[in-house]
Parts: C-alpha cells; structure tokens; sequence
C-alpha cells in the first residue's frame, strides 16, 4: 500500500462551495498534480438533481423549499434527486480509475463493501449492495448509502451520501433516487445516535483499506487557500 489517499475534512459546508472544491481538485487530479483525494463533508440541506433527474420527483415547491432555505442543484453525476443534509457524511473520492478492476463497477463496489463491512463490524447492521435501479447500499428495503458519480476524463468525481443521524423526515420532502421506497440511518437502526466524529474517521479507515491507498490527512486551509490562488484575476 504504497499510494497515498488526500483526505480533506471539509466539515460543514454549503454544497456549492464543496462542489466548487471538488472540481478544482478534480481538474489537479486529472492533470496528475495531486494523489488520489477523498473530500468528506456535512451539508446543509439540500437537494441535488443527477443526470436522470426528475423535477416531478420533488414533491415541494421550490418557494417553499426555500423559505427553509434550501436549494436545487442540477449536476453532472448519474441518478436522480438526492437529499443532503445534517447528520449525514457525504464522501467525493476523487480518484484516478485506472487502478480499479472492472473500471466503474470495481470503483463502485470498493466503496460499497467498505460501508457494509463497516456497517456491520461496527454496529451490527447487516446491509447489501445492489445493482439494479435501486442501486446503493441497503438495510432490507431501506436505502442508508446513496451513491452517484460522474468520470471525467479517467477520475471521478461526486461519490455517496452515508446516513448517520440524518433526519429522515426531510426525505419526505422527495422520492429519494426517484424509486419509491424508504430510506434509513445508523440512527434508526441502533436506536440512538451514533457518534459522527468516529464514524467519519471510520470511513476514511475502511475506504482506503478497500481503495488500497494509505490515507494522509490534509488541513483543509491548505486547499481553501490554493483555490482562492487559482481563482484570482489578475488585472
């Protein structure tokens, strides 16, 4: 394991300012100026429309979406609407595929074993990954991994949304992925809160494990810093 993995804690950050980040990294990986990068991340709510995405899978107007504040964002990933929100971490591996067996698919299932095993070495929650249009991580008929990516010239870019303490009322507010069916959360299914801060650094561990990669964390003001540079105009 001799290939690193940049892991940024982006913490709490509008999903905007996190996806302006990842494709600034995107563009540095792609250019093979940086390692393999995971950025994880908390968001406020909100709700991202992928590829296939369905403005009828919205069941709240956007006026009253945002009078909660909460935004609509169409990107370039595959799927349909998705739900961000506290409670949940949401993961970008920004990772060159050309080491994945099986290309996208091995990519995606390295992600996807990580979080089972996680699930069930941790908590006891026994999931299942699935491939079919009801694609993701399930406990039972209950989605708890969210996942859609995009591939940009060899790396990809967006990733999965993990619930932790998640409100799930607010999945009320869509039909998640556009499947009809429920979703669930650690929280739900131990019957108390997990605590977050472990649970992220347990992912980090599991997804490098399964991404053969040695995990290095980065200060996140070190990447905040080098986007501000690239984004200054000169007169």
């Amino acid at each position: 394991m001799d290939k690193k993995l940049l892991v940024y804690d982006l913490e709490q950050m509008p999903y905007g300012d996190a996806l302006a980040i990842q494709r600034y990294v995107l563009d540095r990986r792609q250019q093979d100026l940086v390692d393999d990068t995971l950025l994880l991340v908390e968001h406020p709510a909100v709700l991202t429309l992928g590829t296939r995405g369905d403005y009828a899978n919205i069941y709240l107007p956007k006026e009253a979406l945002a009078e909660q504040g909460v935004t609509i964002y169409e990107v370039e990933r595959g799927g349909d609407v998705t739900y961000h929100g506290p409670g949940q971490i949401v993961g970008y591996p920004i990772i060159a595929l050309q080491d994945f067996p099986g290309s996208i698919r091995g990519y995606i299932t390295a992600i996807a074993t990580a979080l089972i095993e996680l699930l069930k070495d941790e908590f006891g929650i026994v999931a299942e990954q699935r491939f079919d249009k009801y694609s993701g991580v399930w406990v039972g008929e209950n989605k708890i991994v969210a996942m859609g990516v995009a591939v940009k010239r060899g790396v990809t870019m967006h990733g999965f949304a993990f619930n932790v303490n998640t409100n799930l009322a607010h999945f009320d507010w869509i039909n998640p992925c556009g499947l009809s069916k429920g979703v669930t959360s650690v929280e739900r299914e131990t019957g108390r809160p997990a605590d977050y801060a472990r649970v992220k650094g347990l992912v980090v561990q599991y997804l490098s494990r399964h991404f053969d990669r040695q995990p290095e964390v980065k200060p996140i003001s070190e990447l905040v810093a080098q986007l501000a540079q690239s984004t200054e105009v000169t007169p």
